[in-house]
C-alpha cells in the first residue's frame, strides 16, 4: 500500500465528521492525496470547508496509524485489495446522508471483502427480551454455521446475542463501532469484542481515541447495512436504531427482514410495522438465507432433515386397521374389521404386519396398540 495514500486517508478520517458527502466527493475527483492538501490548506469550497474547516489543523496520521498498530488494528482503504468495493456501491447511488467512508480502521484476522461477500447484519433493541435474545442468538448461530459472516453493532441485546450466536458455532462475526478502534463500548462487552477480534473484525470509521456519541451511533447503522447484503431485525421499538438501520438498508437496495414477536410486546412494534411497509417476514435462519443467497443456490442445500413416524410406509390396508385400533383398549378382530371396512381375512394379514413393526400387540384373544413415539 502507498504510504502517501494511507497517510492522506488517516488525515481525512479524523478532519471529518460522517458521513462527509462533499469530501467523499472532492476525493473521488482529485485522490486523497490531493484532497488531503488541498483540506489542509484551506483550498476547498464552501460545502467541503463546512465539513472540514473545524479540525483541519488536527494533522496526526502517523500517530493515529501507530495508535491503532498498538491496539493490533489497520487502516483499510478504497485503494486496498481489503476494502470491500462490491457491497460499497450501493453507496454511490444512495442520499447524501448515506455517503460512503473514507476509510475503515479494522481488527482481526479476517479480510473485510471477504467476509462481506456472505455477510447478513442482526441487529436490534438494547432492551431485549429473553425471546428477543434467544431468536437472535438462534439466528446468528444458524447464519454463521451455514457460512455466513454476522454483522452486528456489539451493542447490548439483540447485537450482543447474535455475535455470541456466531462465536458459539466457530462462526464470522463483524462488530462495527461507533467509537475509535482502540475504544471498548460498551465497556461491560470487553471480552465479546476480544472474542469477535480473535477470529472475525472489529471496524470502525473513526480514528483511534474518538468518542462514543449519540449520533455516531446512528451513522455508524448505515456501514452495518452497507457491509450486509441484508438486514434482519429480530426487535425494535417504533423510535430506534435498528429502525434506522433498517432504512438505511432499503436505501441502499438491500433486502430487510423482520422477526414477529408477541403483539402485546413494546419490542416487537418496530418489527411489526416494518413487515406492515414491506419487511419480509423471518422466524429462522433457513428464511434468511432463502432471502439473500443467490437465486437458486438454496437448491442445492440439504433438506431439512424429517422426523419419520413409525407408521410411515404401511401399506393401505395395515394403516386403516392401525387407525381402526383406540388409543386406549383392545379389539377383536371381528370389530376391526368392521371399524376399518376391510375383510376379516386382510385385516388378520394387516395385523400381522403391524405386529413384527411392533405397533400392535395380541392380548387375551384381543389386539390393541402398543405405545410407540411418534404415533
Amino acid at each position: 500500500m502507498n504510504e502517501e495514500i494511507l497517510l492522506a486517508r488517516a488525515y481525512l478520517s479524523r478532519v471529518a465528521e460522517p458521513p462527509a458527502a462533499a469530501l467523499v466527493g472532492l476525493v473521488a475527483e482529485v485522490g486523497p492525496v490531493e484532497a488531503a492538501a488541498r483540506v489542509r490548506e484551506g483550498r476547498v469550497d464552501e460545502p467541503v470547508a463546512r465539513e472540514t474547516s473545524v479540525r483541519r489543523q488536527v494533522h496526526r496520521p502517523g500517530t493515529d496509524l501507530d495508535a491503532a498498530a498498538a491496539a493490533g488494528a489497520r487502516l483499510v482503504v478504497p485503494e486496498h485489495p481489503e476494502w470491500p468495493a462490491e457491497a460499497f456501491a450501493a453507496f454511490d447511488a444512495a442520499p447524501e446522508q448515506l455517503a460512503p467512508p473514507l476509510a475503515l480502521w479494522v481488527r482481526g484476522p479476517g479480510r473485510l471483502d471477504e467476509l462481506c461477500g456472505t455477510a447478513v447484519a442482526v441487529v436490534g433493541a438494547r432492551a431485549a427480551t429473553s425471546y428477543g435474545a434467544h431468536v437472535a442468538a438462534e439466528l446468528g448461530s444458524g447464519l454463521a454455521d451455514r457460512g455466513c459472516t454476522v454483522v452486528s453493532g456489539a451493542a447490548i441485546g439483540i447485537d450482543g446475542a447474535a455475535h455470541r450466536g456466531a462465536l458459539a458455532v466457530e462462526g464470522a462475526t463483524v462488530a462495527v463501532l461507533a467509537c475509535g478502534i482502540d475504544r471498548i463500548y460498551p465497556a461491560s462487552h470487553e471480552l465479546l469484542l476480544e472474542r469477535i477480534a480473535a477470529s472475525g473484525l472489529v471496524v470502525s470509521e473513526y480514528p483511534p481515541g474518538g468518542v462514543p456519541a449519540r449520533h455516531r451511533f446512528l451513522v455508524r447503522n448505515r456501514l452495518i447495512a452497507g457491509l450486509a447484503v441484508g438486514t434482519v431485525v429480530v426487535e425494535a421499538g417504533l423510535r430506534s436504531g435498528a429502525q434506522r438501520t433498517a432504512a438505511d438498508a432499503m436505501s441502499l437496495g438491500r433486502q430487510v427482514m423482520a422477526v414477529p414477536g408477541p403483539v402485546t410486546s413494546a419490542m416487537s412494534v418496530g418489527c411489526h410495522r416494518l413487515v406492515r411497509d414491506g419487511a419480509l417476514l423471518v422466524t429462522r435462519s433457513d428464511e434468511v438465507l432463502e432471502a439473500v443467497a443467490p437465486i437458486g443456490s438454496h437448491l442445492a442445500e440439504t433438506p431439512e432433515p424429517r422426523a419419520d413416524r413409525p407408521t410411515d410406509g404401511l401399506d393401505p390396508a395395515a394403516a386403516r386397521v392401525h387407525d381402526a385400533l383406540p388409543a386406549r383398549g383392545a379389539r377383536d378382530t371381528r370389530w376391526l374389521a368392521l371399524e376399518s371396512g376391510l375383510p376379516i381375512g386382510a385385516v388378520r394379514i394387516a395385523l400381522v404386519a403391524l405386529e413384527r413393526r411392533g405397533l400392535v400387540e395380541h392380548c387375551e384373544g384381543r389386539w390393541r396398540r402398543r405405545v410407540v413415539v411418534g404415533v
